[in-house]
C-alpha cells in the first residue's frame, strides 16, 4: 500500500460517516417536532374558534363590549347611573348598543329598543344610588346590527 493510500483512506472513512445520527435521537426529534406542530395547531384552533364566533356562526360582540361599558360606567369600580349615556357609544360600528343598569328594583336604559334575538352580555356591578350608598346591581348590554 503506498503512503498516499494510507492516508486516503481514514478520509474516506469519515466522508462517510458524517451528517449522520443515532436513530433514538432522529426519532426524539421527530417527536419534538410533531409535539410542537400539535401544540400550535390547538393554540391557532381555540383563537379562531374566539374570533370565528359561536355555534351559530355569530360573534360575540356583546362580551367586548360589556367590557368597554363597564369601564365608561364604573370607571373607579362602583357604577354610577348619571354615567350611562357614556356606555351607549361603546359598541361596535354599524351596530346598535343598548346598556342597562339594575339595582334596588330601579332600572335605567339607554339606547334604542332591542330586536327579540341580540347578543346579549351581563355582569354584576356596585352601584352607587346616592352619595355613602351602595348596593349590587346588573349591568347588562345587547349588541344588533
Amino acid at each position: 500500500m503506498s503512503r498516499w493510500s494510507m492516508r486516503e483512506q481514514p478520509a474516506a472513512r469519515r466522508s462517510n460517516s458524517r451528517a449522520q445520527v443515532e436513530p433514538t435521537a432522529a426519532l426524539v426529534a421527530v417527536f419534538a417536532v410533531c409535539v410542537g406542530l400539535a401544540l400550535f395547531a390547538g393554540g391557532l384552533d381555540a383563537t379562531l374558534a374566539r374570533v370565528g364566533g359561536d355555534e351559530t356562526g355569530q360573534r360575540d360582540l356583546a362580551t367586548p363590549t360589556l367590557r368597554q361599558a363597564h369601564a365608561a360606567v364604573a370607571p373607579d369600580g362602583v357604577a354610577d347611573p348619571g354615567r350611562l349615556t357614556a356606555a351607549a357609544g361603546t359598541g361596535p360600528d354599524g351596530y346598535h348598543v343598548a346598556v342597562t343598569l339594575i339595582a334596588e328594583g330601579e332600572r335605567w336604559r339607554v339606547g334604542p329598543a332591542s330586536p327579540p334575538h341580540v347578543s346579549t352580555a351581563a355582569r354584576p356591578v356596585s352601584v352607587r344610588l346616592e352619595p355613602g350608598v351602595v348596593v349590587s346591581g346588573t349591568l347588562r348590554v345587547e349588541v344588533w346590527e
